[in-house]
């Protein structure tokens, strides 16, 4: 079997088990940015370095299929992205409370937990490489805080 037979059957085991499709992860994705783009605390973070949203949300459209179904459709760096931004772990919380908001509104229980499962490992990693962005060595557990004045608490 080919690398590329075994990644459609996986995609294919996933789809059956949890029934998110290509339509879900769009509606998933939009509805989410929708809210993070009224949100007081990440908004501005993201208005500040997207002007276009359209490609960004089809950029995140193929983000979250390859990491929800494995169809390896994303080529991107997020953590280079996510690196220099002035963010810390309250951010990573407002995000993911928002994901997991829009995963329970629009996705049935089993495919919204699949989603926020793989939300919450997201965070964490790229929480710890801002974190190291920064210089800062997270340890098990730890969170990344920035103070006013940028450094770390």
């Amino acid at each position: 079997m080919s690398g590329a037979e075994r990644r459609e059957q996986i995609t294919t085991e996933i789809v059956a088990r949890t029934g998110i499709t290509e339509a879900m992860i769009e509606q998933l994705v939009h509805g989410f940015y929708a809210k993070v783009r009224q949100d007081p605390m990440i908004g501005p973070v993201f208005e500040a370095r997207i002007s276009n949203w359209e490609p960004h949300l089809a950029q995140m459209c193929a983000f979250w299929s390859s990491v929800a179904l494995m169809t390896g459709r994303y080529h991107g760096t997020p953590m280079v992205k996510h690196m220099p931004l002035p963010i810390d772990a309250a951010h990573f919380d407002r995000w993911l409370e928002l994901f997991e908001a829009t995963a329970h509104e629009l996705c049935p229980p089993v495919a919204a937990v699949h989603f926020i499962e793989r939300a919450h490992r997201i965070a964490s990693s790229l929480e710890m490489g801002v974190a190291s962005g920064q210089g800062v060595m997270l340890a098990v557990g730890q969170r990344y805080r920035r103070s006013e004045t940028g450094a770390v608490q």
